[in-house]
């Protein structure tokens, strides 16, 4: 995130880390980057450096609808990301464990926080790969599948619904009144307004591609869920994965839409590694799932009571952006499916 949570003091996470970690501050600095957590880079007094995640248990809708909920969600996303370091994958960038074994905390009712080794690399970009990049992160995407066995039991099951779809559906049913959360509660209204029908047939596409995909792929392995290009981190060792709140049983395709869209020989390297053929049913599923939980989770964050931000700046952009690329479903034939 690009801005400091809200009702969250900066001494609550020193005393978190020393608490729970033994980690004793003596500089930190907020890095705003990514977007669902917040982060610092932390120095301790022996010079050591860590990266502290802090998530909010209000914002994380794929874990559930309570605080205790997404709390137990997170916790079995990063005790996961912990067994499948531990079973040998190097490029896991798993949590440092906390004393009595935690991968997280709470701080306070709201937030929950995590301490991560400091990995000295180069992060890549949303959306861009390298050719060598695309590669690695598929042959890295190979074993973790093949890894499934090592956090399945921790690993929470994607069950092919749609985060935040009641949010988006109430907010479609309501663009004929004014919205009036923040700032940019009314230029998301008139943004979604003219598009309306176009995200509800979308909606309609997404319920008969997840039938499909339900029928069609029993499998299930553990996933990253995002493993875009500013999750893949270029160090002097090679590449590694960060942000694994998102781990999941789900089939493989979860993790793969992102790298195989533009060339079959992308799709040949993972097929060759696992045996796997790719579904392009279950492709086009979770391409539409991200595409469709982004405008629920911005459309939400809008119309929901904010200020104004470099965060709601983004969102406010991100959300003109997915409102403008609807017609690429219709143009590669899936809406007819």
């Amino acid at each position: 995130m690009r801005t400091l949570p809200e009702e969250f003091e900066v001494g609550a996470l020193i005393g978190a880390l020393a608490d729970g970690w033994g980690f004793e501050v003596e500089a930190l600095d907020y890095a705003a980057v990514g977007g669902g957590s917040y982060h610092w880079v932390v120095r301790d007094l022996e010079g050591r450096h860590g990266f502290v995640t802090v998530d909010d248990l209000d914002v994380k809708p794929w874990f559930g609808d309570t605080r205790a909920s997404t709390f137990e969600g997170l916790k079995g996303a990063f005790d996961a990301a912990v067994a499948l370091r531990d079973s040998g994958l190097e490029f896991v960038v798993a949590p440092l464990l906390a004393g009595g074994g935690d991968t997280v905390r709470r701080v306070g009712p709201r937030y929950a926080i995590a301490l991560f080794p400091f990995v000295a690399g180069q992060a890549g970009e949303f959306g861009r790969y390298e050719t060598a990049e695309r590669a690695a992160i598929l042959t890295m995407l190979a074993e973790l599948h093949q890894a499934t066995p090592v956090a399945a039991s921790m690993a929470r099951t994607v069950d092919l619904s749609l985060p935040g779809r009641g949010e988006l559906e109430s907010a479609l049913q309501a663009l004929n009144q004014t919205w009036s959360g923040g700032p940019f509660s009314e230029p998301a209204r008139q943004t979604l307004a003219p598009h309306a029908s176009e995200v509800a047939e979308l909606l309609s596409l997404f319920d008969r591609l997840g039938a499909d995909v339900a029928q069609r792929s029993g499998n299930r392995v553990v996933t990253h869920g995002e493993p875009h290009g500013g999750n893949v981190m270029r160090t002097d060792d090679g590449y590694v994965l960060i942000d694994w709140d998102t781990v999941a049983l789900a089939p493989a395709e979860r993790d793969l839409w992102m790298l195989v869209r533009d060339s079959a020989g992308e799709a040949a390297i993972y097929t060759e590694a696992t045996g796997h053929e790719l579904d392009q049913v279950a492709v086009d599923f979770f391409r539409l799932t991200w595409a469709l939980a982004d405008t629920a989770a911005f459309t939400h964050q809008l119309r929901s009571p904010h200020r104004h931000s470099k965060d709601t700046v983004w969102a406010f952009e991100a959300l003109t952006y997915y409102m403008t690329t609807w017609d690429q479903w219709e143009a590669g034939g899936a809406v007819n499916r």
